[in-house]
């Protein structure tokens, strides 16, 4: 857990299950099923969290104070009372920027390593894929870049 000292540095690496609640509570407060949604959603349905994952990690970000309870609703007269919303802390949007500056740092090393191309990263044989399918980095790419852009681009 945790200390008053601890730098964003040291939560480093993150999970993917970390890093993808990080990213869906980086743009609004959502309660557990609207992050699921967010997740499946961002990552084009390849992510998917199951309610076990998603609680047993959201208990550790509570604990870590990388995340907090919100007491706020977008619309009381919409909301069941019963949903619990959550939101980034301070020190877990600096965890997260500190995150997605290590991927970018890995990107940059990946594309002068392989010259500017990205790797096939398709989850299927290369031969079945088609041209347009660049290893699905292009639409992963943009909505990283969405999500940077989002939170002030000080990030790559």
């Amino acid at each position: 857990m945790p200390t008053e000292t601890t730098s964003p540095e040291e939560m480093l690496p993150l999970t993917p299950a970390v890093f993808h609640i990080l990213l869906a509570l980086a743009e609004e407060e959502r309660h557990g099923y609207s992050i699921m949604q967010q997740v499946a959603e961002t990552t084009e349905g390849r992510v998917k969290m199951g309610a076990g994952t998603l609680y047993g990690t959201i208990k550790r970000l509570l604990k870590a104070k990388l995340i907090e309870k919100s007491d706020e609703r977008p619309d009381p007269a919409l909301e069941d009372e019963r949903r619990v919303y959550y939101r980034l802390t301070g020190f877990g949007r600096r965890v997260l920027s500190a995150e997605l500056s290590r991927y970018s740092k890995a990107i940059k090393v990946a594309r002068k390593w392989f010259g500017g191309r990205f790797l096939n990263l398709c989850s299927h044989r290369p031969k079945s894929c088609n041209s347009s399918c660049n290893g699905g980095k292009a639409s992963a790419r943009r909505s990283i870049s969405f999500k940077i852009q989002r939170m002030g681009g000080r990030l790559v």
